[in-house]
């Protein structure tokens, strides 16, 4: 079968830290596969120019000769803006180009891209909304001077169109033309509360809180007033309020569900008792009356991980009286979410009963696949280095990468992106801290977490103790480091750095694990000696790697997700491909490369994310950030 090439942000299947070189124009690395440049006709018509331009994939598309001193180049650069998958640097380039092409402004240009992108589409609105934050991030002088074509986006059919247009006017201060149309027909109050999910900072956000008050109280219309209260999702402002006034919501069926997840994200601390107990009796008879065979949706899954929490604010002898309602008809459901793009899972830890049945789902939010193996106590890392052993092929349970140990307690399939895997099973008896790990290759540095098993699991709500790190790191969060938050002080602060304490760091934040530095290191990722020198003595630019990794992707890293005819997902660094067949090198340990024959493959899917997860250095101080920095940069 003849395969489809198509673009989509999806993040290295090997996540391990790899500091990604420059790499402009979409020029090969040296030892990369060769690829030949295609000859696109430019003097052709705007209709064949962008029929070439369409059948490239994005590594040929960015080989097309582009300037900027020649209008006939400008489909090029639109065609590399509005791109499925395409890495940010390459959509600042085209910008710019387009801006000067145009004789236009990044408003204009932004607007343009994001019309031509169909939003019914996931992987396209998905590249829609990334534009979305390029045109958000602009200065809010150019965002107010624009603002006659924010406003004309409020016209269009489309309601993503109309949020970002009006995410755009609240920026620039012009909020007042959204609000005015906070009372008109259901489509238009629905994109503009769509807006705000939109908004860059939770300022703006928050600003917004009455107004969304107001279209809750007064809207009669269900879609409206669910738009509302998911609108409320993304203002963290006075959450004690927003916890008690939609609570009545769970009571309707129409809006339990909207109701349910806003309410999730409200603290603990501003959950008011006395309404959380109202709320665990709506929603444990809710969970008594539904059919047993509904009680697997998200949905359900939602109102019972609310419940599960709200029985934390309940006296312990009613709390259990609840949960033994609920264990006739349900087990206890554990969700665990994996963060894109930084190799984590969202819960760090959990609790369950000893002895009891529970169901922990792993729901895989990230753009490549992981796992999800609990150990005995004290096993992660000796399970982890099994599970390389084991490879892709089938280990405990016929599962790759799992080995067969009886530190081994259960384990999922490698679950691929955007779908989800769920293990039912009875708590061990005896209480104690029992590790889950991701054993793919290299993944156990970052992603683990703890099941705690205890006695009585009302009484260890009550007063939770958080357990030991499985792999005994001290660290904690820091900040959501910034490049604007080094970039000032960066020549100030790099003198006077200590190499030792530097090379230490580069040890304990795992770059040594995939890089060599001075003749030390691994071998995944690029050589970092002489960085500097290869930057050009660009400072910021090596700190943008460091803490935005996927800014500039070096085409020597990118990664290829095979799509096969018969369902298979095969992803990893292509090594070779010809009219027979692809060869992906799978994981970092492997000897051999993995070979799919041409006529197995649907679809082959590039990726523009960085191999090197983001918010490596958020676990990190400014001052100890300096101090890698200094390391790398040194003569």
């Amino acid at each position: 079968m003849k395969r489809l090439i198509v673009g989509l942000a999806l993040i290295g299947f090997f996540a391990v830290p790899g500091f990604a070189q420059e790499h402009s124009h979409g020029e090969q690395a040296a030892d990369s596969p060769k690829v030949s440049a295609p000859k696109v006709f430019l003097d052709k018509s705007p209709r064949i120019v962008a029929y070439q331009l369409k059948r490239l994939d994005n590594q040929r598309l960015l080989m097309v000769e582009r300037r900027t001193t020649d209008l006939k180049f400008a489909p090029v650069y639109a065609a590399i803006l509005s791109r499925v998958g395409m890495s940010p640097q390459f959509r600042d380039e085209a910008v710019k180009a387009l801006v000067k092409l145009q004789e236009s402004n990044d408003v204009e240009v932004l607007l343009a891209a994001i019309g031509e992108l169909d939003a019914e589409d996931r992987d396209q609105a998905r590249a829609a909304r990334q534009l979305a934050g390029m045109l958000l991030r602009l200065p809010v002088k150019l965002l107010k001077e624009q603002s006659e074509s924010l406003l004309a986006e409020l016209e269009s059919d489309e309601e993503l169109r109309r949020a970002i247009g009006a995410a755009g006017l609240i920026t620039a201060g012009e909020e007042n033309a959204v609000l005015a149309r906070l009372d008109q027909e259901p489509d238009v109050q629905r994109a503009m509360l769509s807006a705000i999910a939109l908004l860059p900072t939770v300022q703006l956000r928050d600003s917004l809180r009455d107004d969304v008050l107001a279209v809750l109280e007064q809207s009669r219309n269900k879609r409206v007033v669910r738009a509302a209260i998911t609108a409320l999702r993304f203002i963290p402002a006075d959450g004690a309020d927003t916890f008690r006034r939609l609570a009545i919501y769970v009571s309707d069926d129409g809006l339990r569900d909207a109701a349910v997840k806003t309410l999730l994200t409200i603290s603990s601390d501003q959950r008011n008792p006395e309404t959380c107990d109202r709320l665990v009796n709506v929603l444990v008879k809710y969970a008594e009356d539904m059919p047993p065979a509904n009680r697997t949706s998200d949905n359900f899954i939602d109102a019972m991980q609310l419940v599960d929490q709200l029985m934390v604010k309940l006296p312990s002898g009613l709390a259990r009286q609840f949960r033994d309602r609920l264990s006739e008809i349900t087990v206890r459901v554990i969700r665990i979410r994996t963060v894109e793009e930084e190799m984590r899972y969202d819960v760090p830890y959990f609790a369950v009963e000893a002895g009891k049945s529970v169901q922990v789902i792993l729901e895989n939010h990230d753009l490549m696949p992981h796992n999800l193996v609990i150990t005995t106590p004290d096993s992660l890392k000796e399970v982890a280095m099994l599970g390389l052993q084991v490879g892709p092929d089938k280990g405990w349970n016929g599962l790759p990468y799992v080995p067969e140990s009886a530190k081994v307690l259960h384990a999922s399939e490698m679950v691929a992106p955007d779908q989800q895997a769920r293990l039912t099973f009875t708590a061990p008896s005896q209480p104690g801290e029992y590790p889950y790990v991701c054993t793919f290759p290299q993944h156990w540095y970052r992603m683990y977490g703890v099941m705690v098993v205890v006695e009585d699991l009302d009484g260890w709500l009550k007063d939770p103790v958080e357990p030991a790190n499985p792999i005994g790191s001290n660290r904690s969060f820091v900040q959501a480091w910034t490049v604007d938050d080094l970039k000032t002080d960066l020549d100030s602060q790099l003198r006077g750095r200590s190499m030792d304490i530097g090379k230490r760091l580069f040890a304990e934040a795992s770059c040594a694990g995939c890089h060599k530095m001075a003749g030390e290191g691994g071998v995944i990722g690029p050589e970092l000696t002489g960085i500097l020198e290869r930057w050009k003595g660009d400072k910021v630019g090596v700190l943008r790697e460091v803490l935005e990794p996927s800014h500039k992707v070096d085409a020597k890293y990118v990664m290829q997700r095979i799509l096969t005819v018969d369902g298979r997902t095969v992803t990893g660094v292509l090594v070779e491909e010809n009219d027979d067949v692809v060869k992906l090198l799978t994981n970092p340990e492997s000897q051999e490369p993995t070979v799919v024959p041409q006529d197995d493959i649907e679809a082959m899917v590039p990726s523009s994310v960085s191999m090197m997860p983001k918010a490596l250095m958020d676990q990190y101080t400014k001052d100890e950030i300096f101090e890698l920095l200094a390391y790398l940069l040194k003569e």
